[in-house]
């Protein structure tokens, strides 16, 4: 269903995006991969580069394969109007965003920036995509346009596992509403102009040269150089660890099985959309995840056998913003795409800590 398609995917300096475009480039055919990332410094730009560096490496290896990074930010209208006239993108992934809850507090005007600005950019963009320019062109259009949320959108609901059915209107983050947002957003455009578009929740993504500022990656940062280790609500947080893989494998599937247009007995569109979680269903004890995480790193050699771990973890309160728990039904995911996540979080922590080793160490 990829084979032989222009997909634009933005953000693709980062986790999701990188992960996302060396996939495609590895399992597809024909395909044109156009990828837009400013490659600002919110982390450490080496490991962006890095990722830019693999992309690059696997390129070459693929002839029937064109591929196009543009080092810019969606937030630049004019940029992002031009990419979509030049290459005529027929499946968009929008992963450029601000991430990170704590952060939002810290610098909030970065967030209406990229997520609610850039965002806005992608929309038009799709939409003037179905205005023929060019009589001679079969250029029809974005054929779907999926895009990033978060679990972030559940907030403080006491209902687990969360679904995609629950009322989210009571966001404890900018970030997290900013992404709610994005969902509103990408509703009335699907309405209005008939764009077929899916929200994809991501639930706590890990995995080999992930984002430093997610806490699998900050802890071993710390433990590595003696620091001590904050475990929040004093280690009675849950979360829903789920694999960089298993991630990528969800939006492939999606990517590949976009909403349908349909005419409502109004004569009017009903709106090609819909809203799916990304998640494990397996949320993990935050004191569980650590142990884990210390037996992974010692395993790879990153840490030594003796290491005295107790000496080095701090049990904390909670932090503005974060939640004590989050959870994914992905049931509508499996029933639609035939797919759920399955990667274990020692699987993917070993993954990880031997990654680490190689880079870091």
């Amino acid at each position: 269903m990829l084979n032989n398609k222009r997909i634009l995917v933005t953000g693709g300096a980062g986790f999701i995006g990188a992960n996302l475009i060396m996939r495609l480039i590895k399992d597809y055919s024909g395909i044109s991969i156009i990828s837009i990332d400013n490659v600002n410094d919110y982390y450490d730009v080496e490991l962006k580069d890095f990722r830019l560096k693999q992309i690059d490496a696997l390129i070459k290896e693929r002839k029937d394969v064109s591929y196009r990074f543009i080092r810019d930010t969606i937030c630049n209208k004019q940029v992002i109007e031009d990419l979509f006239k030049e290459y005529q993108p027929e499946i968009v992934v929008n992963l450029a965003a601000q991430a990170g809850v704590r952060y939002s507090i810290e610098n909030p005007q970065a967030y209406i920036d990229s997520n609610l600005i850039g965002f806005y950019n992608i929309l038009e963009a799709c939409r003037y995509s179905y205005n023929k320019k060019n009589e001679n062109s079969t250029y029809q259009g974005v054929e779907h346009l999926v895009y990033a949320s978060s679990s972030s959108v559940y907030g403080s609901n006491k209902k687990v596992p969360y679904s995609t059915d629950d009322k989210v209107d009571n966001p404890v983050s900018l970030y997290a509403a900013t992404k709610k947002s994005n969902e509103l957003m990408a509703h009335a455009y699907s309405k209005l102009y008939n764009i077929p578009s899916t929200g994809l929740r991501f639930f706590t993504v890990y995995g080999p040269a992930g984002r430093p500022d997610m806490a699998y990656f900050g802890f071993t940062n710390k433990l590595i150089k003696g620091d001590k280790i904050k475990i929040f609500n004093y280690g009675n947080c849950k979360r829903d660890f789920t694999y960089i893989d298993d991630i990528v494998e969800g939006i492939i599937r999606v990517m590949a099985g976009a909403p349908k247009r349909q005419i409502g007995e109004d004569g009017l569109p009903v709106p090609p959309y819909a809203v799916y979680n990304i998640g494990n269903q397996n949320p993990e004890n935050l004191l569980d995840f650590v142990n884990i995480l210390q037996e992974e790193l010692v395993r790879a050699g990153v840490l030594p056998d003796n290491y005295d771990f107790d000496a080095h973890k701090e049990l904390v309160p909670m932090q503005p913003g974060d939640v004590p728990v989050t959870y994914a039904d992905c049931q509508p995911l499996l029933d639609n795409y035939g797919y759920k996540p399955s990667t274990s979080l020692r699987e993917g922590l070993r993954q990880f800590a031997e990654w680490y080793k190689e880079f870091y160490c």
